[in-house]
């Protein structure tokens, strides 16, 4: 809301659109495959972290909302213990984003033909260009998993529970964040994708088996795709990596290209999946 006020203001109006919209882009030639005569992609900068905080605060709203209008009312009618409403928050919380994220990635992975083209993980590295969709896309993941470190204070989460918090809301920033800085994006959305699937089925199980703890099928279901899940992230990194950017021509170290592509680099990477 305040956001709004900004705009309407001629001097504090150029200080509001870096936080609301998208910064860094950059108009190209469409190709001739494209209708259009020209298309817009975008790169990352220094002004992302501004767009970042202000959709922290979305993410902060919106969470009170689905807590207050959809998670408090079903706690009070099924009256969970303190472990167990704590516990339904935070799977009714999670659920949500994952699905939302499975839904908008997987129209990304449609759109851009990534699904169909394997290729595209590694062909034309550096992807410093991208589309507005996945900017926006990545730029949401990581005002999500920053929202999560305020929420900690507000959801009065226990202190010994805190720090495997923080360091669970740290690796989801920490390979996001890789990704999208080392111009690995279309890999890392293909990851997302694919981790946030199985991650929703864990999660949706949970609050079935909380309302009758006589349903466990959700989990027989999610151990068996957790295995294949991470076998299929493994079999992909490794093309990814050990196949696609190996063969490929420029393997220099490159800051202004974007260029990261370079043996240690692939290697940690390779690692931390």
């Amino acid at each position: 809301f305040i956001a709004l006020l900004f705009f309407l203001f001629q001097i504090t109006a150029k200080a509001a659109v870096i936080f609301v919209t998208l910064q860094y882009n950059v108009t190209i030639p469409a190709t001739e495959e494209q209708s259009a005569e020209t298309i817009s992609l975008y790169h990352y900068g220094i002004k992302d972290l501004a767009t970042i905080f202000f959709y922290m605060l979305v993410a902060i709203i919106i969470h009170a909302i689905i807590q207050e209008y959809v998670l408090d009312k079903i706690n009070r009618k099924m009256h969970f213990s303190k472990t167990k409403h704590s516990k339904f928050n935070e799977s009714g919380q999670l659920s949500a984003f994952y699905l939302f994220s499975c839904v908008w990635g997987t129209s990304i992975l449609v759109s851009e033909n990534y699904i169909s083209d394997p290729t595209s993980l590694w062909r034309d590295y550096p992807h410093t260009l991208i589309p507005f969709q996945m900017k926006f896309f990545y730029i949401l993941q990581l005002a999500y998993w920053f929202h999560a470190f305020p929420e900690l204070y507000f959801q009065k989460t226990k202190k010994e529970d805190i720090f495997r918090q923080i360091v669970y809301i740290g690796l989801y920033l920490f390979h996001i964040a890789g990704a999208y800085l080392l111009n690995l994006t279309h890999l890392g959305l293909v990851l997302l994708v694919l981790h946030y699937f199985v991650e929703f089925l864990f999660h949706i199980s949970r609050l079935f088996y909380f309302s009758d703890e006589r349903y466990q099928k959700g989990f027989s279901l999610w151990a068996v795709l957790f295995v294949l899940g991470r076998l299929l992230t493994l079999i992909l990194s490794v093309l990814t990596f050990g196949f696609g950017l190996a063969r490929a021509e420029d393997q220099q170290l490159n800051f202004s290209t974007g260029n990261f592509n370079i043996l240690a680099v692939r290697y940690s990477k390779l690692g931390t999946i």
